[in-house]
Parts: C-alpha cells; structure tokens; sequence
C-alpha cells in the first residue's frame, strides 16, 4: 500500500503525541514529536541561562548557537517509542518538566527557530510513512499531507491530563499552574506571527475531552484507513 503522511495537530496536553504514536506503532510508520524538539531548544536555553530576569528570551544568544544544537529520536526499547536526545543526551524526562513548560512558547514562537524545525522535520518526512504532530504540521510543514487532523479539548481537560501525567512519573504538580500554563500557551501559540496554530481547511477536527485512549485509536485508524483508501482510488 502507498504510504502517506499524517498531520496531526492541536492545543497542547490534548493527547496528540499518545494519538500518534500509537497509530505510528499500529501501522509500522516511523513518528516525530516536533513539541519535542521545539522542548529540547529550550532546555538547552535554559541550560545555557539564555532567558532574561523578567522571563524573556535572549534571542540574539539563542540565535548564536542553533548551530550548536542537535536533536535526534531514538527507539526506547523498554517502552517501544522514541525517547529525546539533545546533543547526544537522553533528555526525555527533562523536557516534560514544568519549568521547560513555562518557556516553550516564546522560543517557539521565534522566526529563526522555527524555521531551523521545519526544516528539520521536512527532512524526516520526506520519504513519507510518517506521522507528526505539533502545531503546524498539516499548514506550514507538510501543507500536502494526505491525512490531516485537528485536535481539541477543554482547558480544564487538558490541564487534568497533564497533572495526572507529571504525578505518575513522580513529578511535582499543581493543577492551577498547569491550568494557567496551558491558557497562556493556547494564546501564545494561537497569535505568534509565524505559523501560529489553526485548523487546516482540509482536516478533520477531533474533539476528545470525552473520548478514551482506545477510542481515539480506534477513530484514527479509521481515518488512516480512509485516507489510504482515497490514495489508493
């Protein structure tokens, strides 16, 4: 069968990357979680103290070293999915911390770094047989894609999955951090001047504040099987 490549889009916490990498393992596509790397420039930011007192980004800092910065995905044979490294390091569980929460957005948002990731990941996906997700996948990095989808819920939602998340992995965790944070994410990403999140014309929107993991999957090999069905017609 042709392989395509699928977009998968949204807020943050709203389970795109579980969404996608379960369908990735399901149909033997390879997966990239572009949030991930956009986590792993600010990490390093972070690392290397490129933010200001007032909480700004040192953009001319940043922009010095993107040269200096690698990511790559590796397979974690334990759990069967691609763990983060920046520069060679496993950063995984760094990256998903509230700290690299707070700061994502403004680096994101910035036009050098963001074109240093589209760049990134056209590459991964050139040869199809793909599924990624982010906030601009479907308009901005893979305009073309075959399947296009579209991911919400609710605030409240969203910040409940993400506190149960930080606490299984015993992780500090307060709901109404989280829930301000994901508010002021949802405005940043939705207004930043360059690829700012919105729906495509051509996806399909997804509404799972009520659904169940095995429902989304299931809805989403639907969907895969559609698309790949209309390649093949």
């Amino acid at each position: 069968m042709k392989k395509i490549t699928i977009a998968i889009d949204g807020f943050s916490s709203c389970g795109k990357s579980t969404m996608a990498k379960d369908l990735a393992r399901e149909v033997g596509y390879v997966y990239v979680d572009t949030g991930a790397m956009y986590r792993a420039v600010t990490l390093y930011a972070l690392e290397n103290n490129m933010f200001l007192p007032d909480g700004g980004i040192d953009a001319d800092a940043l922009r010095r070293k993107m040269g200096d910065i690698g990511i790559s995905f590796r397979l974690n044979e334990a759990t069967g999915r691609p763990d983060t490294y920046l520069n060679g390091e496993r950063v995984e569980d760094k990256i998903r911390s509230m700290e690299v929460s707070d700061h994502v957005s403004p680096v994101a948002a910035l036009p050098f770094v963001r074109s240093a990731m589209v760049a990134l990941q056209q590459a991964m996906g050139r040869d199809k047989g793909v599924v990624m997700d982010g906030r601009d996948i479907g308009t901005t990095v893979f305009p073309d894609a075959e399947l296009k989808i579209y991911v919400t819920a609710s605030a409240e939602v969203r910040a409940q999955r993400r506190f149960d998340e930080l606490k299984s992995k015993g992780m500090d965790a307060d709901f109404d951090d989280i829930l301000r944070n994901v508010k002021e994410r949802d405005y940043i990403d939705s207004h930043r001047d360059v690829s700012p999140l919105r729906k495509a014309d051509d996806a399909i929107e997804l509404d799972n504040s009520h659904m169940t993991i095995a429902e989304q999957k299931q809805w989403l090999l639907e969907r895969f099987r559609e698309a790949c069905q209309k390649q093949a017609d």
